[in-house]
């Protein structure tokens, strides 16, 4: 993996936990997760108008990823209503690299290095640590299943769009239409909740949707780096964003312990070393 595609997946990371904290830092998480969703079709719907549309045979995986995305959305709001962001979210990002390299390796043949599932693991070690170090009373048992469930979603989407960027033939046109698709993600949730989100002040409004094109700035960059390196190590390596997210929990909403989960952190630290060495 070269040191460009770690650069991008790296930032892709740090925009991607710095959403996930201003969702968790929110009164009416619902109604961010779904600005956050408007968010991302804006700026896709005018990529799309400029590159135009991807290969038609992309469209069952675009379709299969916002599906999945609805539940990804209902699951993460419900993790972070019972847990703390240092928790809930190394839980649903830790499980995901593993399920995404057994996936890839069972249904595309991606067959990686043993030094790459040993980066693997450790990234998934250390995120454990990071979520056991967070139990506590902040944490319920619901929260922590839903983060896992939220997880495998993350799993079944990353292997959707994976698959699906590398058939497009041109990867800007899929990211585009997959964005605008969010939209419907968004008008199911306003739909019938249009008194909750007139009562947002105008700066969450905003944060929201600027929230929003954050996140779909990172996972356009995920998944240009997923057309030139392993599925299995890109997704690995972006899980660095739980050191981010951990560093945004213990400083910003001022979660504790803070020193096991900084440690465990730099257990994830060294497994995206090994990860990056390896492939």
């Amino acid at each position: 993996m070269s040191v460009l595609i770690i650069f991008i997946v790296l930032t892709a990371a740090l925009m991607h936990a710095t959403w996930n904290a201003l969702v968790k830092s929110a009164n009416d998480r619902l109604m961010v997760l779904g600005l956050i969703a408007l968010g991302h079709a804006a700026p896709g719907l005018v990529i799309l108008a400029l590159a135009g549309l991807p290969q038609t045979g992309t469209y069952p995986y675009i379709i299969a990823s916002t599906v999945i995305h609805w539940g990804y959305y209902w699951c993460l709001n419900l993790a972070y209503r019972s847990g703390d962001l240092s928790v809930a979210y190394p839980i649903a990002r830790g499980i995901a690299p593993v399920l995404v390299a057994l996936g890839a390796q069972v249904w595309i043949g991606e067959i990686l290095p043993l030094m790459a599932w040993f980066g693997i693991l450790a990234v998934s070690f250390g995120i454990g640590i990071l979520s056991i170090a967070g139990l506590g009373a902040t944490t319920s048992w619901a929260g922590i299943a839903a983060a896992l469930i939220t997880g495998i979603t993350i799993a079944a989407y990353s292997l959707a769009d994976g698959v699906g960027v590398r058939m497009s033939g041109n990867a800007l046109t899929y990211i585009a239409l997959l964005f605008t698709a969010e939209i419907f993600v968004a008008g199911f949730i306003f739909s019938t909740r249009m008194d909750r989100l007139r009562a947002l002040p105008v700066r969450t409004i905003c944060l929201g949707f600027v929230g929003g094109v954050v996140s779909s700035s990172a996972y356009a960059l995920v998944l240009y780096a997923k057309t030139l390196a392993p599925l299995g190590a890109v997704s690995a390596l972006r899980e660095t964003s739980v050191i981010f997210a951990a560093l945004l929990g213990v400083t910003w909403l001022k979660e504790g312990p803070k020193s096991s989960r900084l440690a465990a952190a730099c257990v994830v630290a060294c497994g995206i070393v090994v990860l990056g060495v390896a492939t």
